[in-house]
């Protein structure tokens, strides 16, 4: 019984052991050339404009939020595919059951009006304009 657990012990060590050889090899290797690009915020090919402080739009963790829930639920319905001749009618009744509790999350969302990209409503155009003004 023991025999088991020094072979866990084995692996955990030579494991460790791995990353650390890892991380010194690859500190002892690594070249030191940095140059001023290397300590902007962004380096993606951008240069940054302005505060870094800026208003970003929410909508943009809502549809990723939106497309993660549906992703992950859809996730569920391949297995239940492969296995659909197999199951019978409830498991069928059930995928149904599923099926609308999604499709009455994506009205909601719908209907909120979280699905669209670009909202047209007169608040963001008069904040816009005001923008424009204050920019002349």
């Amino acid at each position: 019984m023991h025999f088991n657990f020094g072979n866990v012990l084995i692996f955990l060590i030579v494991g460790c052991l791995f990353v650390v050889l890892n991380l010194t090899i690859s500190r002892l290797l690594h070249t030191k050339l940095f140059s001023g690009e290397k300590y902007i915020p962004y380096e993606c090919g951008e240069d940054p404009i302005g505060d870094t402080r800026i208003k970003f739009n929410s909508r943009f963790y809502v549809i990723a939020l939106i497309f993660l829930i549906f992703d992950v639920e859809v996730v569920f319905l391949l297995p239940w595919a492969v296995v659909f001749r197999d199951i019978g009618v409830l498991a069928f009744v059930e995928m149904l059951v599923f099926i609308s509790i999604l499709l009455v999350g994506l009205a909601y969302v719908w209907a909120k009006g979280d699905l669209e990209w670009i909202r047209s409503t007169q608040l963001e155009v008069q904040s816009f304009q005001r923008e424009e003004s204050d920019d002349n």
